[in-house]
Formats: C-alpha cells, sequence, structure tokens
C-alpha cells in the first residue's frame, strides 16, 4: 500500500506533467521511479486475497463488511467535503454514494467489490481442475492478458475484474500446488532485486527515449504499468513468494497495520476532490518539486509516510469503534432472515 500511495503521489499530483520539462535530470529520474511501482502493488495486494480465499467459504457477512467500509468513507468524505465548500452538494451525488460500482475497466474498489462476487464461482472452477488444467489455463489467460499486451505494437482493451480473477488463479496454483516449489527463498529475494531493477531500467530508458524525440508521449511506466504488464506481474509474484515464506514472528502491531491498508486507500483515493485536495493543495507535490533530489525525493517519502500513518490510524479507529456496531447490526438483520426462514419452512411442514 506504500508503493500505491507513492505512485498516486506522481500520477495523480500533475508531476508528470512538468517532469517532461527536464526528463533527464536526477530529481526528474529520482521522481519517476518513486512513483513506478502502484501497479505491482496492486497485483500483490490481490495475491494476498488469493492466497487466503482460495480456500477460505464466501459469505454474505464478508461481503457486507467490505461494502459498509467503502461506502462508510465515500459518505463520510463526501459528507466533510460538502460542509468546507469543497464540493456541493447534491442529493442525487449523496445517494450514489451508496453505489460503489462505477465500472469494470477502471477504479479499484468498483473491480474489486465486482471481483469478490465472483470468487466463491472462481472457487468452484480451481476445485474441479486438476495441477495440469489449471496450469494450462494460467499460460493461455497469461499469453492474452501479459506477453502479448507488453509489446508497444500490441493494444488490448482489458478490464480489471478479469484481471483480478486472473491474479487470484495465480495465487490458487501456487497455494493449492506449492508452485514454484523448485525456487529456493533466496532465490526468490535475488529474483525481486533483479526484476525491480530491471523495471527500474526500463523506465530510464523511456524517460530517456522522450528526450531524444524517439518517443513522443512521455510514458515512463510502459513496461510496468498497466498492471498486466510483464515485469508488473512478475515482480509481483517474485517478491509475494520472498514475503511469503520469510520467517516473521507472529506481531499483533504488524496484523493490526495490515488489516487498515484497504482502509488507506479508500481514504486517499476516494474521489477527484480528494485527489485535487491531498495532492494538490495540501501536500502540494508540484510546488515541492525542484532541483535538489534530496530535497524532493526526502519531502516525497514523508508525504507518503505522513500519509499512510494518518489514514492506517482513522481505519484502526473505525475498525476499532464503529465496524463492531455496523456488523452487529447486519448480524441481527441475518439472524431474523434466518428465523423468518425457519417460521415459513416450518408452517409450510
Amino acid at each position: 500500500m506504500l508503493l500505491i500511495v507513492a505512485h498516486h503521489y506522481v500520477v495523480n499530483s500533475g508531476l508528470l506533467g512538468i517532469l517532461t520539462d527536464a526528463p533527464l535530470t536526477a530529481t526528474t529520474v529520482g521522481m519517476v521511479l518513486f512513483g513506478a511501482w502502484g501497479k505491482t502493488g496492486i497485483n500483490c495486494f490481490i495475491m494476498i486475497t488469493g492466497w487466503f480465499m482460495c480456500k477460505s467459504s464466501f459469505t454474505w457477512q464478508k461481503f457486507l463488511k467490505l461494502y459498509a467500509q467503502i461506502i462508510f468513507y465515500a459518505i463520510i468524505i463526501y459528507g466533510i467535503f460538502c460542509i468546507t465548500g469543497h464540493e456541493q452538494f447534491h442529493p442525487i451525488t449523496a445517494i450514489l454514494k451508496l453505489f460503489p460500482i462505477k465500472s469494470i475497466a477502471s477504479g479499484f474498489t468498483s473491480c474489486f467489490l465486482i471481483f469478490y462476487l465472483l470468487i466463491p464461482f472462481i472457487n468452484i472452477l480451481i476445485q474441479h481442475l486438476d495441477k495440469r488444467q489449471h496450469a494450462t489455463l494460467l499460460i493461455v489467460l497469461l499469453l492474452i492478458y501479459t506477453v502479448l499486451p507488453t509489446f508497444p505494437a500490441y493494444h488490448l482493451q482489458f478490464n480489471y475484474v478479469t484481471w483480478f480473477s486472473l491474479i487470484y488463479l495465480i495465487a490458487a496454483y501456487i497455494r493449492y500446488y506449492n508452485g514454484f516449489s523448485g525456487i529456493t527463498h533466496k532465490m526468490w529475494g535475488y529474483a525481486t532485486i533483479l526484476l525491480v531493477l530491471a523495471g527500474s531500467l526500463t523506465v530510464i530508458a523511456m524517460t530517456y527515449g522522450y528526450k531524444l524525440n524517439y518517443i513522443h508521449a512521455f510514458n515512463p511506466y510502459f513496461f510496468i504499468s498497466d498492471s498486466n504488464k510483464i515485469l508488473a506481474l512478475a515482480i509481483a509474484i517474485s517478491s509475494f513468494m520472498y514475503f511469503k515464506d520469510l520467517k516473521i514472528p507472529h506481531s499483533r502491531f504488524i496484523n493490526a497495520v495490515g488489516a487498515t491498508t484497504f482502509g488507506v486507500l479508500l481514504i486517499h483515493a476516494n474521489s477527484d476532490t480528494m485527489r485535487q485536495w491531498l495532492w494538490k493543495e495540501t501536500v502540494d507535490c508540484m510546488g515541492n518539486f525542484g532541483d535538489s533530489l534530496l530535497f524532493t525525493v526526502g519531502y516525497a517519502i514523508v508525504s507518503v509516510l505522513i500519509i499512510f500513518i494518518v489514514c492506517s490510524g482513522i481505519d484502526w479507529f473505525r475498525g476499532k469503534f464503529i465496524e463492531p456496531h455496523i456488523m452487529k447490526l447486519i448480524e441481527n438483520l441475518f439472524s431474523k432472515r434466518q428465523t423468518n426462514t425457519d417460521k415459513i419452512a416450518k408452517a409450510e411442514d
């Protein structure tokens, strides 16, 4: 999630627009590298979901818990922006906040909700595939969604719902069949470092190509963004495999912070108004971009850490003091529904 926040620091602040003025200065290269790994972070996020959910049962309580978290921030943040004058209140807009699914092509939250509803059906598919069939399915999908689109001449329109499903299938293959078992933990660590270096070189090369007019559009992230590019996927898989087997003692702190990461995303990437207020007005990323590499990157790092810590703290508070009451209400509704169903069934008997 830190990688995702750092990515938003660069791409949602208008920084990419001013980086074109001096594309090969140390400061520019430093900033494009700083914000290069957001799509890799998204892939890691979905792989973690796949690792746990492929052998877990889907319940409506889990989905409603996720939905409640999303609309909680959508309504609260919209209300705050209306009160502070950053947005103008409109009843229709307020009502639409209750319906967060707006697109299947873009927008993480919308796509993740739809994808989450597909998980029980994907699990049925996984359970009825043998190892060879599962591997063949992955090869076909990766060829279509990853290998071909990595080449500049190949243009593929895809949506995140199907991409998340593919990532889920990869994580499930690793979980079910101990995938990549021939590669040691240390090798995964080296592979991650090498792949990150390779990704960094592509970013610099694309920046250099723009400087020499070989590339007409400034797109330093072509080979690592979007999420389906080979390097974005390879880095996600290698880092996931490394951390999966990393021996870390049980930590309540890590678990507590980890549980807030989705909330961090929901808060800091809530809306266009949030992006304007956060990156362009409050943090003022463009205003704090200068000739000094140390200051510019240092300011970016501190800003990202503060945003992460503040958002994490807010979501911890929500999870500790607000969510239990919401979930109790949901559980009561399900309990009453089950009671009514039992009464009807008994009456029919």
